[in-house]
């Protein structure tokens, strides 16, 4: 039974996945307000007439989820509660046609370049003047800036390049306009994003020009701080260490997925680098860049992986006392070169080295977070939830990184502003801090 009247000129925005997703569903939300759409994003309040689910299929779980949300609205529309459902994104790119045939409640499907052509459906004109006018859903303070699409990689475990194709950089013309457009207003910090970072520049410029995108960044009135992520380890260009410690607005962080600590693994991953070659260049990152925060992430159960290959992987971590990490426990994924290796390792063996491997970074990340007791940081303020400021230093990403915690009756911050915080305790992944003073 309807609850609210239906808005045929209302959409909403469904987003599931990485940052990489959440700028493309916000290029949309932006291009449907520019043709007088009302958009709402990742909330139903009942009476849009239209929902638009922007999915994921990176993975087991986030094909589960961007599934289990379309048939959530393919009910409510054949209960009569929405007029129109559409999905667009990864899943769809890479499953449109076993999608149509069992989801067919869904108007139609679209993949991860047909944003003109999910407009045209919509009635919309694609309007080329808003290309860098893009309506955040984020705080306003920060915003994800994709500089490239696709992926010319070939790690054998990843599906990403079936679903968003080789890699195309965007110009440092067409970056250095969207970054302006978001400085002017009022964001701070840019995350710089795409499958593969380190590549950008090669298919434009003919060279790897992250340096020379990140020269152009630095010199944005507003902008405090630049975030890159992710830096591909083989072939890494040495030139961007030098970079970031001269340009003062960029976060001594470094994202680099490393995947693994077995040779043998990295081969069969076709990660084309050796352990020997990254243990090398973590010291050169951190010779280089001193003080710089290093976040990384890990695959455990990839086909073969034996418990000699984890323990080596168990063995690098404690050695290299990384600032932060991720663990994925390997999905056996169709299509990708990995596909034809038997996923020989137990769910559960999967699930019991993945905690394993954190129990062993947790104690690392409490060690190194305790180490930061006295110090005086630079915060950026991102929220203030139930009595408490959460904030971020320069080596901490939105969402997967610590977090400052400041008591918001003993201190007052602006969200969005800088504050400089001392740091008072430590937990685990977060510290707990008190303002010094506050800046704009």
């Amino acid at each position: 039974m309807r609850t609210k009247a239906i808005n045929p000129r209302k959409v909403s925005v469904i987003t599931l996945g990485c940052s990489k997703n959440l700028v493309d569903s916000e290029d949309l939300i932006t291009q449907l307000r520019g043709n007088d759409y009302e958009v709402e994003h990742d909330q139903w309040q009942g009476d849009a007439g239209i929902v638009v689910v922007n999915t994921c299929g990176f993975i087991d779980l986030a094909k589960e989820e961007s599934i289990n949300t379309i048939l959530d609205y393919a009910r409510l529309k054949t209960e009569g509660r929405l007029e129109k459902l559409y999905v667009t994104g990864c899943l769809s790119q890479r499953y449109k046609d076993n999608l149509e045939e069992e989801i067919p409640e869904v108007d139609a499907f679209f993949g991860t370049l047909e944003l003109p052509g999910l407009l045209r459906t919509l009635q919309a004109d694609y309007k080329a003047e808003l290309v860098g006018e893009r309506i955040l859903t984020t705080p306003g303070h920060y915003a994800y800036i994709k500089i490239a699409e696709g992926c010319n990689r070939t790690c054998t475990f990843c599906a990403i390049p079936l679903m968003r194709g080789t890699h195309v950089s965007k110009s440092i013309e067409q970056i250095v306009t969207e970054a302006r457009s978001q400085a002017s207003r009022g964001v701070k910090e840019l995350i710089l994003i795409s499958q593969e970072l380190t590549y950008y520049g090669l298919d434009l410029y003919k060279k790897r020009a992250l340096p020379d995108l990140l020269e152009a960044l630095q010199q944005i009135d507003g902008i405090q701080w630049i975030r890159m992520q992710y830096l591909y380890p083989s072939k890494f260009p040495v030139e961007i260490l030098d970079v970031i410690p001269r340009l003062n607005k960029v976060c001594r962080y470094i994202d680099i997925p490393l995947q693994h600590a077995s040779d043998k693994v990295l081969k069969a991953m076709k990660r084309q680098i050796t352990l020997s070659e990254t243990r090398a260049l973590i010291h050169l990152i951190r010779e280089k860049v001193p003080g710089v925060a290093v976040r990384t992430t890990f695959i455990v159960g990839f086909p073969g992986e034996t418990e000699e290959d984890f323990q080596q992987l168990m063995d690098f971590v404690t050695e290299m006392r990384f600032d932060r990490i991720g663990v994925f426990r390997y999905s056996h994924e169709e299509d990708t070169g990995a596909y034809t290796l038997a996923d020989d390792v137990s769910d559960e063996e999967k699930i019991e080295r993945s905690n394993r491997l954190m129990e062993v970074q947790q104690q690392i990340s409490l060690e190194l977070n305790q180490e930061k007791i006295g110090r005086i940081y630079k915060v950026l303020i991102d929220k203030k939830e139930s009595g408490t400021y959460y904030g971020r230093t320069e080596f901490d990403s939105v969402e997967v990184d610590n977090e400052v915690l400041i008591d918001a009756t003993e201190n007052y911050c602006r969200l969005g502003d800088y504050c400089e915080v001392q740091i008072i305790d430590a937990l685990e992944y977060d510290l707990i801090g008190k303002v010094v003073t506050v800046e704009n």
